[in-house]
């Protein structure tokens, strides 16, 4: 009895032995540690942080390390700029986005120090949003689509949704969510061929723009004016905000066109082969059943568009993921923000306002003089500038200040905001606007006034803004009987003086009966500045000549090729 007793010990012993060697091949810590730094986006790195737990906690190991998985957030934008100067500290990169990733890429050093993603970690699409309380009042004055927020934005189309709808963003330069609202709004204006509509968008979309998600979500439930509050966010950030904000609920709006999608791509920087290693096994990790909960658990979709309870029907989120837009390529991408920053930079325009006699006739068909209708385009297109662009005003016709010139400064170039003769620029020019009179007898010194202009914009040209000279004009161009610069030699000036790297352009506005007889002059002058001419032929067209006129803020100083 005892031999067939002691084969059992000897045999349970041997498996015992057995099972210890398979578990500690799997987990040898016997050479230490094996560190392996991931580095993620502020809103998934708590259920990456939560995974990276557990999986440290089953003792994981490479070569004889166990892995030890840090995972430290940063914004994908500073990340992105660490890579760019070759500074980042990371073995495992964890994006928001392929938009940022791509965009790298797109650089041939980025291309080449940067490698193509090793899969995607969750998806949360990008939406809509607007708070609980005031979504049936804001479906009623606009129906979810990117069309939609465009024309609710577009500051040119003051008596659209935008009366009752204000439109916050998402700085696409620090969010791949703004970003990827930016480029969802351009491919429904292209569709529809609504580009001055996106530029009017955008251009009051610069003033509107939140930082943070976060900041942005709570903004909306705060009570400001008449106007519904829409912004936009990931899918995921909603869950998170609701979660914290029991009181301040905000509910997400699916855009009929279909959305682009926060893909959370991730890219193995590591080096040393070891640590590659472990990067590949973490990231097998996150495709385990128990990561995916986490991540569902957390507010995202896994990268099938799974989403878990918490983003159930009830709570104003869809079940299957929305229809997913074409990836934009890196090109696109960077066009798009290269445009938004464009867009971003400030205004130094001074504007040349025609004074001369016949200013003083009225427009046929309207109760208006030419005086009255030139100052109300200049005040609806004044008012399409923010607070901090430089603005000023002179009068031109000929002799104006007693000393035989041809202009007259009315309000000197400065920020709206600053005081001037004790009160805002922003009043004074739209007092000077309101009471300024033509003269009786002066002509139309236009050459000799936009040379002097010219002179002064060029020496004081500012980097971080746009240049820009505005004539206002009834007439066909230069009418001075005194002589003064001719057209050919104001020509000459203009080529001459004109520097494609610090630009300053001529945008020329002309309305009344003789403004065609002067086009072909008008337009040598503006195009030899990289600027426009446009002839008005009724007062609402200014809405659309000063769009154009911010639309070659995006190719200048090579619009025309």
């Amino acid at each position: 009895m005892l031999v067939p007793l002691a084969g059992a010990v000897a045999l349970a012993v041997l498996l015992g032995v057995a099972a210890f060697v398979i578990f500690n091949r799997d987990h040898d810590c016997s050479a230490g540690k094996l560190a392996l730094r991931v580095v993620a986006t502020p809103d998934i790195q708590p259920a990456l942080n939560k995974i990276a737990g557990t999986y440290n906690k089953a003792l994981h190991s490479i070569d004889s390390r166990c892995v030890e998985v840090t995972v430290t957030k940063e914004g994908a934008a500073r990340t992105a700029n660490a890579l760019a100067a070759g500074k980042a500290a990371a073995d495992l990169w964890v994006a928001d986005s392929s938009l940022v990733v791509g965009r790298l890429r797109s650089d041939p050093a980025g291309a080449a120090a940067l490698p193509e993603p090793s899969g995607s970690a969750a998806l949360s699409p990008v939406v809509l949003v607007t708070a609980q309380s005031t979504a049936d009042k804001l479906t009623a004055s606009l129906q979810p689509s990117w069309a939609g927020m465009i024309a609710a934005a577009n500051v040119a189309n003051p008596d659209g949704p935008g009366k009752k709808v204000r439109v916050l963003a998402l700085d696409p330069q620090k969010n791949s969510a703004g970003m990827a609202a930016l480029l969802a709004a351009a491919g429904s204006a292209k569709k529809a061929k609504q580009d001055k509509a996106l530029v009017g968008a955008l251009k009051e979309l610069s003033g509107q723009i939140v930082s943070d998600p976060g900041a942005l979500l709570a903004s909306l439930t705060v009570k400001s004016g008449s106007k519904v509050p829409v912004g936009v966010a990931s899918e995921q950030s909603i869950y998170t905000h609701n979660s914290k904000k029991p009181d301040g609920q905000v509910v997400p709006l699916y855009p009929a066109e279909g959305t682009y999608n926060l893909d959370y791509p991730m890219l193995v920087l590591a080096k040393d082969p070891g640590v590659r290693k472990a990067a590949a096994a973490f990231q097998k990790e996150l495709t385990t059943d128990s990561a995916q909960r986490t991540l569902r658990d957390q507010g995202f979709r896994t990268p099938d568009g799974k989403g878990g309870d918490v983003l159930a029907k009830g709570k104003g989120f869809v079940s299957t993921l929305p229809r997913s837009l074409a990836a934009p390529d890196a090109k696109t991408v960077a066009s798009m923000a290269q445009t938004w920053s464009r867009l971003n930079l400030g205004s130094r325009l001074l504007t040349l306002l025609d004074v001369s006699g016949t200013m003083a006739l009225p427009v046929p068909g309207t109760q208006l003089t030419r005086m009255q209708a030139i100052t109300r385009i200049a005040t609806e297109g004044l008012s399409l500038f923010p607070a901090d662009s430089e603005i000023g005003v002179w009068a031109f016709s000929t002799h104006l200040d007693g000393q035989g010139k041809d202009w007259r400064e009315m309000v000197s170039v400065g920020p709206l905001s600053e005081t001037t003769d004790g009160r805002l620029r922003k009043e004074a020019l739209a007092a000077q606007l309101a009471t300024v009179q033509a003269k009786a007898t002066g002509d139309t010194g236009l050459n000799d006034t936009l040379k002097a202009a010219y002179t002064e914009m060029t020496k004081s040209y500012q980097e971080d803004k746009i240049n820009t000279v505005l004539i206002l004009t009834d007439g066909a161009g230069n009418d001075d009987p005194d002589g003064g610069v001719g057209n050919a030699e104001l020509l000459s000036f203009l080529k001459k003086t004109y520097n494609p790297k610090r630009p300053v352009s001529i945008l020329l506005i002309a309305f009344g009966p003789d403004a065609p007889k002067g086009k072909k002059q008008m337009d040598a002058l503006a195009k030899a500045t990289g600027g426009e001419a446009y002839i008005a032929e009724n007062i609402l067209q200014v809405r659309d000549f000063f769009l154009q006129g911010m639309e070659r803020r995006l190719c200048a100083p090579k619009c025309d090729g």
